[in-house]
């Protein structure tokens, strides 16, 4: 992989050049040429994230870092990357103690951060996004943009990404936006790179391909700590393992030396018997019928019934959430005819869609399902609102702090209490209150768009356990997700898109992952051809 470097990059230092070609060629120890934590530790109002916590990347491998929502795995990055400080501990590269008091010293010291949660400029372009606080690299004095441009395409070739530079971000999909954020990242010249759930937005062949990048990127003698909640990403592309647990380090072990069921059962405390739970359907009467525009000529009718999880599958851009944005009034429909428990219902707005029973885990809970700048009580209870109110005035308090307890045990959130902001908890436990709102509301049919992304195996456990405890009770249930194994395991039914059209429904006990490709390819159209 052919990358551009700055004057004063720290690839160009000749020592460190030096200690790759040597780390090649396998002719220093371990002991050296490491990024390192030692006895860290780190507390939040209520929470202590990492206690005693020591943890090391060495340059020219791979050390992957899991552990449940909330162990301190994010913590743990930030500290590394300048954006939080230590309360005790000290930091050491190759055996020096440094100060990383800000991002810019981490970026200056060769450490470079891919986060979970991305952080793009959405009203700048995907050019802009790309250099943005690097256009020195472009040229000095005014900008050129058609070599900003230029560049940013060869940027972003190089993971197999074609998209129009001159797009703001906020318009592209989750999925484009993180490949934009790891091609930003890629472009940077790294010593050590730390990547905080990568993947989780990615398809197949997108991993793929950023898994080569990684494998180049390792064999020139970059350092990787690598956070990912896809344990069978960890024997693809990891050397060493290590797993937190309620803020400290439980096992550390190179990969070969492992198990996935060791992990799992590090990680969560217990073994996991079976990672899909198993459920008996229990088919009720048709809750939802979605029938396409009159002029649409392949698109099927979408029929979901009570007692039934119905999974929506397709490649990334297949229009499976745009779909269920326009179900829930969220974006102006296409003419699609909608019938609620046998009668006609003209969703134009959200709350027009919660009136009817119909709720939404949207794929981006920051920007669609929470209000960050309230608590965990406020978000959980945002959907019930109107029936707290006394006189049509005064919400009773009393009431609304039962509900939203109710639900933080129910769902294991952790938090200190559910006065808490929820902007403070980790990003599995957002994913359990957005859920938990709609719960609250007592929805009749629950949309789940990528429910289990960035959320870690125990707590994808759970969330399965949810889906079947919801089904059981009657809900119906509409399961959109890029993990084919997920889906089908889970669903009774998966409805398959391909270019905003439904041009499958398969049982999912009968179907198999190739076929389900098969249809979301597109291969059945050269079939007819």
């Amino acid at each position: 992989m052919r990358r551009r470097f700055t004057q004063n990059s720290v690839t160009s230092n000749p020592t460190l050049n030096g200690e790759r070609k040597a780390l090649r060629e396998g002719e220093f120890s371990s002991s050296r040429n490491t990024l390192a934590l030692h006895h860290i530790s780190k507390a939040f109002p209520g929470v202590q994230a990492l206690a005693n916590v020591s943890f090391d990347i060495r340059l020219g491998e791979v050390h992957a870092l899991i552990g449940e929502n909330g162990a301190g795995k994010s913590t743990l990055l930030k500290i590394l990357s300048g954006a939080h400080q230590a309360d005790a501990g000290r930091i050491t590269i190759n055996g020096q103690e440094v100060l990383i008091d800000s991002p810019r010293t981490a970026r200056r010291l060769g450490i470079v951060v891919i986060y979970q949660e991305l952080i793009l400029v959405p009203w700048l372009n995907v050019a802009h996004n790309l250099f943005l606080g690097r256009e020195r690299q472009i040229g000095r004095g005014l900008l050129s943009m058609k070599r900003l441009h230029s560049m940013a395409r060869e940027e972003l070739s190089k993971l197999g990404i074609y998209i129009d530079t001159d797009i703001p971000v906020a318009e592209l999909g989750v999925a484009e936006q993180q490949m934009v954020e790891i091609t930003r990242a890629l472009s940077e010249e790294a010593q050590f790179l730390l990547m905080d759930e990568p993947t989780a937005s990615l398809t197949e062949r997108e991993i793929e391909i950023l898994f080569e990048k990684i494998d180049a990127l390792r064999r020139s003698g970059v350092g990787i700590a690598y956070i990912s909640h896809r344990l069978e990403e960890i024997p693809r592309i990891a050397d060493r393992v290590t797993v937190l647990r309620d803020g400290a380090v439980v096992f550390s072990r190179r990969v070969s030396e492992v198990t996935l069921s060791d992990l799992i059962a590090k990680m969560v405390g217990r073994p996991i018997a079976d990672h899909y739970p198993e459920r008996t359907p229990s088919k009720g009467v048709e809750v939802l019928r979605v029938e396409p525009p009159s002029q649409a000529q392949r698109t099927r009718t979408i029929r979901v019934h009570a007692g039934e999880v119905v999974g929506l599958a397709g490649l990334v851009g297949a229009g499976r959430t745009e779909w269920a944005w326009r179900l829930v009034g969220a974006s102006p429909g296409k003419g699609e005819r909608v019938w609620v428990f046998g009668e006609e219902a003209h969703i134009t707005s959200p709350s027009k869609a919660r009136e009817l029973g119909i709720g939404m885990v949207p794929e981006n809970r920051k920007t669609h399902g929470l209000v960050l700048s309230r608590t965990v009580c406020d978000n959980i209870s945002m959907t019930v609102i109107d029936r707290l109110c006394n006189w049509g005035r005064f919400i009773d308090r009393r009431r609304q702090s039962q509900i939203s307890k109710k639900y933080v045990d129910r769902l294991r959130i952790r938090c200190p209490n559910d006065n808490v902001g929820v902007d403070t908890l980790s990003g599995g436990n957002q994913q359990k209150i957005v859920l938990a709102k709609w719960l609250a509301r007592d929805c009749q049919v629950i949309i789940l768009d990528e429910p289990t992304r960035g959320i870690d195996v125990g707590a994808k456990f759970e969330m399965y356990t949810l889906i079947n405890e919801l089904s059981q009770q009657g809900k119906a249930v509409i399961f959109i997700s890029s993990d084919l194994p997920e889906l089908i395991s889970m669903s009774d039914r998966v409805y398959v898109m391909h270019h905003g059209d439904f041009v499958a429904d398969l049982d999912a006990k009968q179907t198999s992952q190739e076929e389900v490709m098969h249809f979301a390819s597109g291969y059945f159209e050269r079939a007819a051809e």
